[in-house]
């Protein structure tokens, strides 16, 4: 459990890192394009994302579900380490507009219904899956990589709501409260059934 707890902290990092540069370019298609860098670094790398893993909850049996959902709230509370790790650092260096930008991100999420992040969350689940899944798959390496990144476009440039990216921001802007925190866990909650959709679907089609 050590160990997933590390490299679910390295993820948030790698999250945060991608986070940082799409603040710096100001969003848009080129900021989505290289917030990929994120999630294609955590797959190369093997380390844990909350987002990569809660799709393959579906899948435990009885004995492994108890101890999977385990692993999965270790993996959720090291990319939030890992998150805030950057976040903070982040604040420390001369790059005074990465905070700034990511208070009025933040500003924009946080004037958004639950409701409304509940289910622009799940859509971001949903492709989360997808790239993740699509990566384990025996295609070329091109398409692989490919999907990956066009998933993280999509979902970017669509509006969706990631809750680890969203940790960085919230971390990087300064503004980690009560409220953002319930805003994380509605994301995380969305991301979830997102997640799992396909996975269940699948399931059902099989039996």
């Amino acid at each position: 459990m050590f160990k997933t707890f590390i490299n679910a902290i390295l993820a948030g990092i790698a999250i945060g890192i991608a986070g940082t540069v799409n603040l710096s370019v100001g969003g848009g298609l080129a900021g989505a394009t290289l917030f990929g860098f994120g999630l294609f670094i955590i797959l190369c790398f093997q380390f844990k994302l909350y987002t990569g893993a809660i799709g393959y909850l579906v899948n435990q049996t009885k004995a492994s579900f108890f101890p999977y959902v385990v692993t999965l709230i270790t993996i959720w509370l090291g990319n939030f380490a890992g998150t805030f790790l950057v976040g903070w650092l982040i604040r420390q260096t001369r790059l005074e507009k990465i905070p700034a930008a990511a208070a009025a991100l933040c500003a924009v999420k946080t004037g958004d219904t639950l409701t409304s992040i509940f289910i622009l969350s799940i859509f971001c689940g949903l492709l989360m899956y997808i790239a993740v899944e699509s990566y384990r798959q025996k295609l070329p390496d091109l398409f692989r990589a490919m999907i990956v990144f066009l998933c993280v476009i999509i979902f970017i440039l669509s509006g969706f709501e990631h809750c680890i990216a969203n940790m960085y921001y919230f971390c990087a802007a300064g503004a980690i409260d009560k409220t953002t925190l319930l805003y994380i866990l509605v994301m995380t909650a969305g991301n979830s059934v997102g997640g799992m959709f396909l996975p269940t679907m699948d399931k059902i089609r099989k039996e």
